[in-house]
């Protein structure tokens, strides 16, 4: 029953951010820009720290390059944000398309049917939704991040709700 109230209230938590997110997608936008960032500064870190466990200097020398990087991609979206949700909406427009062709190129090594149909359908939506981010660029990036966040959360929320009413259902 514990589980079932806790699966319930971070679904329904989850779904009020997601609907307040969708009211203002400016400053969800800012908040997804800035939560990315952090990140990053917290992932970089962790890889610096990680050097002094590797065995051999060759995976010394790479954490050491990668994490100076990804430390340095944080600090750069955390001191500049403006800058960082135009960066961010491009490199989310172009995993969509690059998403989308993906798609598209695994669905024609399937067998026909269904399961091609669908993912030829999901790789032309990513496609045009990434098509749509950067021809309406950069007008897009002020609200592009917010509006995904939020239906992130909202999907989050509703999967929560319903998980939580099965589980309350199975301890009756």
């Amino acid at each position: 029953m514990k589980n079932s109230i806790l699966l319930l209230g971070i679904g329904a938590l989850s779904l009020i951010g997601g609907i307040i997110a969708l009211l203002n997608p400016l400053a969800a936008t800012l908040t997804a820009e800035l939560l990315t960032g952090y990140l990053f500064i917290a992932i970089g870190a962790l890889m610096l720290v990680s050097i002094f466990a590797d065995d051999s200097w060759g995976s010394r020398l790479l954490s050491l390059v990668l994490g100076a990087a990804v430390l340095a991609i944080g600090v750069n979206l955390v001191g500049n944000p403006l800058q960082g949700v135009l960066q961010l909406t491009v490199v989310v427009a172009l995993l969509m398309l690059f998403i989308g062709v993906l798609r598209i190129i695994f669905a024609f090594r399937l067998p026909s049917g269904g399961l091609r149909l669908v993912l030829i359908l999901s790789g032309i939506i990513s496609l045009v939704l990434g098509g749509m981010i950067l021809t309406s660029f950069p007008f897009s990036a002020v609200v592009v991040l917010g509006v995904l966040l939020a239906i992130e959360l909202i999907s989050n929320g509703i999967s929560m709700i319903v998980l939580g009413l099965a589980a309350r259902d199975q301890t009756s």
